[in-house]
């Protein structure tokens, strides 16, 4: 029996083909970052009469990878249509897209992605994708401080024309831990097709639409980040289930993520599609996808995450959870294969990216994966790029043949984990290779008993109530170990220690 409260969650996401070097229907640059406002337009994205839309065919290729790539059906034909609505951020009050009311006009359609099991245990679930299509986005408008609270807003049209491809999702999602693991999976796809970079601010931007069964949807929009993506979902599951706890309806409406607050609050009521009054774009043909086209195109798309992960398993002899996270975001899985040329250690090198590395990342930065930085069509001034900058300068810095020298070291013994993970520091804020950080330090290790009798004998004298409480519990022996280990500034075997403080402690047992 279905639960009466159960959750439905559908996505409209959209991700720029930032690999373009040209707009969607004109010759203005893709890349609109950094510029100037209003300068990166022409009459064709302006929408100026007389002007005619000139369809990108690179686009439409990027366009039928993805689809896919999400395991979609291809379009033999695809048709454009205007979307009309009156809104600033559009130049031409309307906006030239895709429709599938009488046939199947979109790129693609009834596609599907699974989602891997956190436990391991196979695939969890499989998501379906209503459609995939190829549209432009809108300019974008910029408020002083939020939304509800800017006495004006300033249009942006640099944007405007941008190729985009929208993804939507059926209400397959249940839970918003779902649509998080969704939307990494996405961005890994995208980075690899190399098609689109989620590392750009506004490159992968995501609408959630989130309804109890039973009750009317509602939509959520200008939500900043993956992150924001899951709270913003969190929170309007709570704010639905108590107005249906007290009797009170949901209504269908549109509601904006306040990001400070961490709340939705209601924008406007929710169009219907007839409100678009859709109708074929008059200046732009259909577009023929023949069977030879769909073969030239499989054949130019590079290995997928899915069949590198399997690659990774088959062939390093990594665990699939190790291989995930590496694939997980493309440039791990990059540096780690790259790493391999210069020291062909698989697992070493994978252990220092996947603990050590991503783990500096992750706490210094957002990740490398810019699936957690997505950006709505309106923002405030104030708009940064989430973290990725701290990343982009860390990731600048480091080269396959850092993290080669640095798991070289350890493993031939010359230093250990301690002082490694001090050397990677320095060489994530310098750039300074391993074999050149410890030339200026005193980094051999104490690997020798008669260097170290000395120093493990004063930690004992030292700490007498810890070498007591260990007889009974050895578990206290990683604490006097410690306490070596800062006495030699981590440079002596932690092994070799351990093993003389375990004879020690077994000599004092035995003596009572």
């Amino acid at each position: 029996m279905m639960q009466a409260d159960k959750v439905m969650i559908g996505l409209e996401i959209h991700c720029q083909l930032t690999a373009l070097r040209s707009k969607l229907f004109c010759p203005c640059p893709a890349d609109y970052r950094g510029k100037e406002p209003n300068v990166n337009v022409c009459p064709i994205c302006l929408g100026m009469p007389g002007t005619l839309p000139l369809l990108n065919r690179k686009a439409v290729e990027y366009a039928v990878m993805l689809a896919l790539a999400l395991n979609c059906r291809i379009a033999s034909r695809i048709t454009f249509y205007r979307k009309n609505y009156f809104y600033p951020d559009l130049p031409k009050n309307f906006q030239i897209t895709q429709y599938n009311a009488y046939e199947q006009a979109s790129v693609g359609a009834d596609g599907y992605m699974e989602l891997d099991d956190p436990k391991g245990n196979g695939v969890s679930k499989v998501i379906r994708i209503r459609r995939l299509q190829l549209e432009e986005d809108p300019g974008r408008l910029v408020y002083d401080g939020s939304i509800d609270t800017s006495n004006y807003a300033l249009v942006d049209y640099n944007r405007a024309g941008v190729a985009l491809v929208e993804i939507v999702t059926e209400p397959d999602f249940n839970a918003p831990n779902e649509v998080r693991l969704f939307l990494n999976r996405l961005a890994s796809i995208l980075e690899h097709l190399n098609i689109c970079n989620p590392a750009l601010d506004g490159a992968v931007r995501c609408d959630a639409n989130v309804s109890i069964r039973g009750h009317a949807r509602v939509e959520i929009k200008n939500i900043n980040s993956f992150k924001d993506v899951e709270k913003a979902i969190t929170f309007e599951i709570a704010r639905q289930r108590s107005l249906t706890a007290r009797g009170i309806e949901v209504n269908s409406e549109t509601r904006h993520w306040d990001d400070a607050r961490r709340i939705t609050v209601q924008a406007r009521t929710k169009e219907e599609e007839e409100d678009y009054r859709y109708f074929p774009e008059p200046d732009i043909p259909s577009v023929i996808l023949s069977s030879e086209d769909l073969e030239v195109i499989k054949a130019s798309m590079p290995e997928l995450p899915h069949a590198r992960v399997e690659r990774f398993v088959r062939a390093y002899a990594l665990t699939r959870d190790t291989a995930r996270i590496l694939v997980g975001e493309k440039y791990l899985a990059d540096l780690f294969e790259a790493s391999l040329k210069y020291y062909d250690n698989a697992r070493s090198i994978a252990n220092w990216i996947v603990t050590d590395l991503k783990g500096y990342l992750d706490r210094y930065g957002d990740g490398s994966n810019g699936s957690n930085n997505s950006s709505s069509s309106s923002s405030s001034k104030s708009d940064s790029n989430d973290n990725s900058n701290v990343n982009t300068g860390i990731l600048a810095r480091i080269t396959p043949k850092h993290i080669a020298e640095l798991a070289v070291l350890v493993d031939s013994g010359k230093i250990n984990r301690t002082v490694a993970k001090q050397i990677m520091q320095k060489m994530l804020s310098t750039g300074m290779l391993p074999s050149a950080i410890i030339q200026g330090m005193n980094v051999d290790m104490l690997s020798k008993k008669d260097e170290l009798e000395g120093i493990v004998d004063r930690v004992m004298d030292e700490e007498r109530k810890a070498v007591m409480d260990a007889i009974s519990n050895e578990k206290i022996l990683n604490y006097l170990l410690g306490k070596v280990m800062k006495y030699t500034n981590g440079r002596a075997d932690p092994k070799l220690v351990l093993s003389m403080l375990k004879e020690r402690i077994v000599d004092l047992r035995s003596s009572q």
